[in-house]
């Protein structure tokens, strides 16, 4: 086997300013969820910055659908930590965390509302934009990463897993079939030279990640229990709810409902009412986090006990993809271990065209309107190759006009 040639220095490759920036305008159009993050991520920064190749991607959300977190935000940290190294993975999940964060607390207090004929329309416009671009991430992907008649039939067999089993199980469970499947059938077709990822961890580092998540685990429900001290409660609460959750999204929320110091601290009705705020804003569905911290605590506490509950919630994923990702370049190496993600990443391409049918489209398109303006932005993405902002304002204000001219919204 030829030697790698090593990656380029960070600072070669791009500044944390530019991380920054990529990933504030995600932060602010990024609408529909997990699966349709990974859609914006790959149209913003695979297809047109090429901050990764395609294979590179694939290998990242199949990597992160394995480690409890939230998956979409590890992907975001490491192509951030790609790209400028631990100031741009800190950008990378900071500019794409905040906007929603933000707008959870504003909620919260009130300032926030998307009631009305506006409000409906603008929610209507940004699902029927997630159905578009998640489309066009399923085609741009299905085209590299299922060349062949065996990766088609692992990311058709895939997408019948994720869609039969109920959450992330089928997700799990479609990508050890991908791995299974690519050991037996893509020997041949993987090439002897893989494409690094281009990331520079210690593996004491990664160690001292390990070591850090499971001291909190440990340490944060002692010590909430000897001190009685809401703080420590707000980061063991939210530690743990981070720490068990696999594939992010809906699958922390039941988590979170559950941890005993959120249940005495924030009643049902804020619950549910943060919930659907959560499911209206950019960005990724942990944000809740900040909604719930802030109503945990009164008066000038509450903003702190948001940003603690924020950092609480994202922390234990990304120290497991930091413990990862050193031990991750040696192991990939082996032509195996190779054959075996050459499968996965086909699952990758079912996992997401599953998504794309149920929740993307069924949630997206519920009348003529959504329809129409999700066909649109599509050939907005794919025949004009716009940039999905673009696309995500042009279906946002589509959906406000039909909203105001009553127009199908909802199938008669």
């Amino acid at each position: 086997m030829t030697p790698e040639t090593p990656p380029t220095p960070f600072s070669e490759r791009g500044s944390a300013g530019e991380v920054f920036r990529a990933f504030a305008k995600l932060g602010v159009t990024s609408f529909g969820g997990p699966v349709a993050h990974l859609g914006y991520f790959r149209e913003e920064l695979v297809a047109r910055r090429k901050w990764v190749s395609e294979a590179q991607y694939a290998e990242l959300v199949a990597l992160c659908q394995f480690l409890p977190g939230p998956a979409s935000s590890q992907v975001g940290f490491a192509l951030g930590f790609i790209r400028s190294g631990p100031l741009g993975a800190l950008a990378a999940w900071t500019a794409f965390s905040l906007p929603s964060a933000l707008l959870l607390v504003l909620f919260g207090i009130g300032a926030v509302s998307l009631d009305g004929p506006v409000g409906v329309g603008l929610l209507m416009g940004l699902k029927a934009v997630a159905v578009a671009v998640v489309a066009h991430a399923v085609l741009g992907m299905a085209r590299t990463l299922t060349p062949d008649l065996h990766r088609i039939l692992i990311g058709l067999a895939a997408a019948g897993l994720a869609l039969l089993l109920p959450g992330n199980l089928g997700q799990l469970a479609a990508i050890l079939v991908g791995l299974a499947a690519g050991i037996l059938w893509c020997r041949q077709a993987v090439p002897e030279a893989a494409e690094p990822l281009a990331v520079r961890i210690p593996r004491r580092t990664g160690i001292a990640a390990l070591a850090l998540v499971g001291l909190l685990l440990a340490a944060l429900p002692l010590l909430a229990r000897l001190t009685r001290d809401p703080w420590v409660g707000i980061a063991d609460a939210f530690t743990r709810a981070g720490a068990l959750v696999f594939g992010g999204g809906h699958v922390v929320l039941p988590l979170l409902q559950a941890e005993p110091a959120i249940a005495g601290s924030v009643t049902h009705e804020q619950f549910l009412a943060g919930y659907s705020a959560a499911q209206a804003v950019p960005g990724p569905l942990f944000t809740f986090a900040a909604y719930l911290g802030f109503e945990m605590r009164n008066g000038c506490a509450a903003p702190l006990a948001a940003l603690l509950a924020l950092v609480a919630v994202f922390l234990p994923g990304m120290l497991l993809l930091i413990g990862v990702l050193p031990f991750w370049g040696r192991l990939r190496e082996n032509p195996t271990v190779r054959s075996a993600m050459a499968g996965a990443n086909a699952a990758v391409v079912g996992i997401l065209a599953a998504a794309l049918w149920t929740p993307v489209i069924t949630s997206g398109v519920t009348g003529v309107a959504p329809l129409l303006i999700a066909l649109g932005c599509f050939a907005l993405l794919i025949v004009w190759k716009l940039p999905a902002w673009l696309a995500v304002l042009a279906g946002a204000a589509a959906g406000v006009l039909a909203s105001l001219l009553g127009l199908g919204l909802a199938w008669s």
